[in-house]
């Protein structure tokens, strides 16, 4: 008998490990989660909850939805304290800390900049200067103001717009880890639209973690870096997302908000970092500011692949 039970439970240790996977479109993207585990019923179940975080993360973070708590913060804040829900405040808080850090390049207040660019809903327009400025007079994070005690939000100038473009997916991406985890899910990869993934533990044949790579950002068929994600997430921005072309010249959606004018200088930027959040924060102000800047004030423990605008792309990690 006792034979018998160890055939058994060696039998069963021996089965190889089952493969799920989904999607769901949220944010102007699609998300995609590829998980092993060792039952398959168990597994589905935490890929859909993790999904279904996504949809619900959607509803609350989207500017195009006018019943969403992130716009109805857009429609009131500029008369008065609208108050919102504890996650909302944390990351409007985050962002804040955020835009201290990057000396303001990473900015959540965009919207009129996007707007008058054409990047809300469209793919560029080159707008006159004086639009420009008036829009670039409606934008600034130090305009939102956060009262951690009534957990308000107000706008203190007149057209401010919260844009949750660089933040809403890498915050997305966290939630849906913590679901996988909490379900015991032994390894995924998560991966929303390509801009933002995390790769949770391993995946059975590959102890380095999860393969991913980084596109050369002139030529989307070729690769300039490959790299394994084991706990770790990754974010790209890239003026290859969506552009307008005038004369030689290429204008991405990717706002220096000091400025007001789509950053230049850069083709792409990706970091690395153990949250979703910081990874896709941290990539505005690396494509922003640039090499020399990043390797000064990008955080501890975090990584860098920069591609820079010099005639040809010339990309390499941040030293």
């Amino acid at each position: 008998m006792l034979v018998l039970i160890l055939a058994t439970a060696l039998a069963y240790a021996a089965e190889p490990p089952i493969r799920y996977e989904s999607s769901v479109d949220a944010m102007g993207s699609t998300f995609s989660i590829a998980a092993w585990g060792s039952d398959r019923g168990t597994l589905a179940a935490a890929v859909e909850s993790a999904l279904e975080e996504a949809r619900r993360l959607d509803r609350m973070l989207s500017n195009y939805r006018p019943e969403s708590e992130w716009s109805a913060v857009n429609q009131s804040a500029g008369a008065r304290g609208v108050t919102v829900s504890q996650e909302l405040f944390d990351l409007l808080a985050a962002c804040v800390r955020y835009s201290e850090q990057s000396e303001g390049t990473f900015d959540i207040t965009v919207g009129p900049l996007m707007r008058v660019w054409g990047f809300y809903k469209g793919s560029g327009r080159m707008p006159h200067r004086s639009e420009v400025r008036t829009a670039l007079a409606r934008t600034g994070y130090k305009n939102l103001s956060l009262q951690t005690t009534t957990r308000t939000v107000r706008f203190e100038k007149a057209g401010l717009e919260i844009d949750p473009g660089g933040i809403g997916k890498g915050y997305a991406v966290d939630r849906m880890v913590a679901i996988l985890r909490e379900a015991g899910v032994s390894g995924a990869l998560i991966n929303a639209g390509g801009s933002s993934m995390f790769g949770l533990n391993t995946p059975p044949d590959e102890p380095r973690g999860w393969k991913v790579v980084i596109r050369d950002p002139k030529r989307a068929e070729r690769f300039v870096a490959e790299l394994y994600l084991k706990n770790e997430s990754m974010s790209t921005s890239g003026s290859y997302e969506k552009f307008f072309q005038v004369g030689k010249r290429i204008y991405s959606h990717i706002m220096d908000p000091r400025t007001g004018y789509p950053a230049q200088g850069m083709y792409s930027a990706s970091v690395l970092a153990p949250r979703g959040i910081d990874s896709e924060a941290w990539t505005k102000p690396t494509y922003i500011q640039g090499r020399q800047w990043a390797a000064k004030h990008i955080p501890t423990g975090f990584r860098a692949f920069l591609c820079e605008d010099r005639g040809e792309a010339q990309c390499a990690w941040l030293q």
